[in-house]
């Protein structure tokens, strides 16, 4: 299911990437990675904490 899921995700942003400028993409692109990687530090430090 989740695999499936990540497909619809990734035609989505596909699609999207098609049609906006590459500036916006760009800005996109690291606002998501910028979250992500908080998101796995939290993550890191909530397990090493308990």
């Amino acid at each position: 299911m989740s695999l499936v899921v990540l497909l619809l995700c990734f035609g989505v942003i596909m699609g999207t990437s098609a049609h906006i400028s590459l500036t916006a993409f760009t800005v996109a692109s690291a606002a998501i990675a910028v979250w992500l990687l908080a998101f796995a530090i939290r993550e890191a430090v909530g397990r090493h904490r308990g």
